[in-house]
């Protein structure tokens, strides 16, 4: 089938890709065949519901090149699980009765789409697929194609998403400044929120990114300026267990030695704990349309700065939270050529009718290639075995729980 028309559309949490990946895929399609068109649905799969897109017009085209230097999405996102038809008629996106996925395929055929671009995280790819399935069962000529963005590097089978890179970079920027803190008060505590539900890749990487800038300084402990002290002292992340008594103990021999104590921690850690604690006191905690705990609600990193604050008999504790300084930045030059592979491909892809997300498929030797959508989920673990996370362990002296 000929591709005359392409729409676009990016879903879920910002990551530092998409505004790049969109760029991609309009320079890709303008450098094979500038006869197709392109549009955009606004804010995802609530645009495409809503039939509200907009025209990448020549001018669009020829300045393409400038969506690499911008963090965000132009084209804006929402959360939207198309297979949730109460949260949906709650946001007025569909009426009482209507399956939304026949509305979404109607829009698209109406549109004179043959290609849809979906570029977003694991609930916005398993939303495609819902799509996609909904798509070939009812035999509507649509190619589906997604790019894996989420700064949790969580997808399966993918072996790194886009945008990941980057958001490690800006955490560990963001966190020059906050760990400079530690001077601002005795016996402090700082915890490093970042970003990362179930999965510990990123505050893994974003610790190791810090270190790796604390490797590059001069110290002149003398005058008090002492890598130990701006150090990473602890790293928590939801597949190692936390001890917190035998944390606390190891803590304060660092509180007692350093004079300050700074964790680095994912905002899932710990999660199963912090809701039964909640719910066990009868306060209701907010889920969002995909079943995820809202973890802005229930506050990770002040639950964990609670606990240790007393442990370690903290005269001044800070929280700081690195997730929307990260995840909002534009791409690095590791992120950008990962970028510039994929959209490359899921280009390819579309042109010949081959739908899937496209990933290195870790099941598959690594291939970059468009993944079957029906093996795409979420909640891939980071493999802690990997030798520089227990390496950075050792070095910071926490035994891997």
């Amino acid at each position: 089938m000929a591709v005359r028309k392409v729409a676009l559309l990016t879903a879920g949490g910002f990551a530092p890709c998409l505004s790049s990946a969109i760029g991609g895929l309009i320079e890709r399609y303008t450098e094979l065949d500038p006869s197709i068109e392109i549009i955009a649905y606004r804010h995802g799969y609530q645009g495409l519901l809503a039939g509200d897109s907009i025209t990448v017009t020549d001018t669009v085209r020829r300045h393409a090149a400038l969506l690499h230097e911008f963090g965000g999405s132009p084209i804006g996102n929402s959360r939207v699980k198309l297979t949730n038809a109460k949260d949906l008629v709650k946001r007025g996106l569909i009426n009482e009765g209507d399956d939304a996925l026949k509305v979404a395929a109607d829009q698209l055929t109406a549109d004179g789409v043959d290609v849809l671009h979906t570029i977003g995280g694991d609930d916005t790819n398993t939303t495609a697929a819902d799509l996609a399935a909904y798509l070939a069962k009812h035999d509507y000529p649509l190619t589906v194609v997604g790019l894996p963005k989420t700064i949790d590097n969580d997808v399966k089978p993918i072996k790194q998403t886009l945008g990941a890179y980057t958001a490690a970079e800006q955490g560990a920027i963001y966190a020059r400044n906050i760990v400079a803190e530690h001077n601002s008060g005795t016996r402090m505590l700082i915890v490093h929120e970042v970003m990362g539900r179930g999965c510990g890749w990123l505050t893994g990487a974003t610790a190791k990114a810090y270190r790796d800038w604390l490797d590059t300084r001069t110290w002149l402990p003398e005058i008090g300026l002492a890598r130990e002290a701006w150090d990473v002292h602890a790293v928590y992340i939801p597949e190692l267990h936390i001890d917190l008594d035998a944390e606390a103990t190891r803590l304060n021999n660092v509180m007692d030695t350093v004079g300050n104590v700074t964790i680095f921690l994912s905002e899932g850690a710990g999660t199963a704990e912090i809701v039964a604690q909640l719910e066990a006191a009868g306060d209701p905690v907010g889920r969002d349309a995909f079943g995820h705990v809202r973890l802005d609600e229930i506050n990770p990193g002040a639950w964990f700065a609670k606990q240790f604050g007393k442990r370690l008999r903290a005269e001044k504790v800070m929280v700081q939270k690195s997730g929307y300084f990260s995840r909002s930045a534009a791409a690095n030059a590791e992120d950008l050529r990962l970028i510039k592979s994929m959209t490359d491909l899921a280009v390819d892809c579309a042109l010949r009718s081959e739908s899937g997300v496209i990933g290195h498929d870790i099941e598959r030797g690594n291939t970059l290639r468009a993944i079957e959508f029906h093996r795409i989920a979420g909640g891939k673990p980071f493999d802690t075995s990997e030798p520089w996370f227990p390496d950075m362990l050792a070095a910071i002296g926490q035994t891997a729980g």
